[in-house]
C-alpha cells in the first residue's frame, strides 16, 4: 500500500516548468532516494510529497488514516534560543502534548540518535553533525509514517555523513517509516535506499527507477561489494544520460 503517490504531477513557475510530468508512489516502510542534476526539481518533488506545495497539474494522494509526515532539511533549522530538548519537544507541544510528556519523549528521541547527555545544549554549542542529529530526533519524535530528507548531510564531512547514514537506517529499522530523501551523492543514495529514482534534467521526469539489492540496515563492508558497485554504476549511467537527454 502506498503512503503517498504523485500521479501525473507537473509544477510550473513563472520561469517555466520545473517538474514533470511525474508519477511516483512510495510504499509503507519503503526507502526511496531521489537523485538528479541540479535544477531538475528534486526538492520540488519532496515539497509535493510533504504537502508544502501543490502541483500545477496532477494529483498528490495520501493514504487514509492518521500518519504524520516529518521533514528534515539541509540546514538543521533549530530555534537558537531553545535547548536540544526544547527543540525536539516543540512539535509535540504544538500538537497539544503536555510539556512534561513532550520533554520525556524528546529525551528518549535524543537518546536514540546518540545525544543522551546533550539535552540542555543550545544549537550554538553543537557541531554540525550533532545539530543534524537533533533535527532527526525532532522529526522522529512524532513517530511519522513518512520521513522526508532534503539533502540533510550535504554540509557535513564524509565520515560524519557515513555515520549518520547508518544511524538513519538503524532508526528506520526500529519504527519502519517510509523514507524519501534527496541527495546529489549516488553512493549515498544506493547505500541508504532500497530503490533509487533518477530524474532527468529540468523539468525533471523519471529517467530510471533502480532497485537496490541487499538487506537494510547495511552490513559491514556493503560499500565494497560487487553488487553495490554495480548498482552505483547503473545509477550513475542513468544520471549521465538523463542529464544530457
Amino acid at each position: 500500500m502506498s503512503v503517498v503517490a504523485l500521479t501525473a504531477v507537473e509544477v510550473d513557475y513563472d520561469r517555466g516548468r520545473a517538474l514533470g510530468p511525474l508519477d511516483l508512489a512510495v510504499g509503507a516502510g519503503e526507502t526511496v532516494a531521489i537523485v538528479g542534476p541540479s535544477g531538475c526539481g528534486k526538492s520540488t518533488a519532496l515539497r509535493l510529497l510533504a504537502g508544502l506545495e501543490a502541483p500545477t497539474r496532477g494529483q498528490v494522494v495520501r493514504a487514509a488514516g492518521r500518519g504524520e509526515t516529518a521533514v528534515v532539511f539541509q540546514a538543521p533549522t533549530l530555534a537558537p534560543w531553545l535547548s536540544a530538548r526544547a527543540n525536539v519537544a516543540l512539535p509535540l507541544e504544538l500538537a497539544g502534548v503536555r510539556r512534561d510528556e513532550a520533554c520525556a519523549r524528546a529525551d528518549e528521541a535524543l537518546g536514540r540518535v546518540g545525544l543522551a547527555g546533550a539535552e540542555a545544549a543550545r544549537p550554538v554549542q553543537l557541531s554540525g553533525g550533532m545539530a543534524m542529529r537533533v533535527s532527526l530526533a525532532r522529526a522522529l519524535v512524532t513517530a511519522p509514517r513518512l520521513l522526508l530528507l532534503d539533502e540533510p548531510f550535504a554540509a557535513l564531512d564524509e565520515i560524519t555523513r557515513r555515520t549518520l547514514a547508518d544511524d538513519v537506517l538503524a532508526l528506520w529499522a526500529a519504527t519502519r517509516p517510509a523514507i524519501v530523501f534527496v541527495t546529489h551523492n549516488v553512493e549515498e543514495a544506493v547505500y541508504m535506499a532500497s530503490r533509487v529514482v533518477v530524474l532527468t534534467r529540468g523539468p525533471g521526469r523519471i529517467a530510471a527507477d533502480v532497485e537496490v539489492e541487499g538487506p537494510l540496515p547495511r552490513p559491514p563492508g556493503f560499500r565494497t561489494g560487487a553488487a553495490f558497485r554495480a548498482t552505483v554504476e547503473t545509477v550513475s549511467a542513468a544520471l549521465a544520460e538523463g542529464s544530457t537527454g
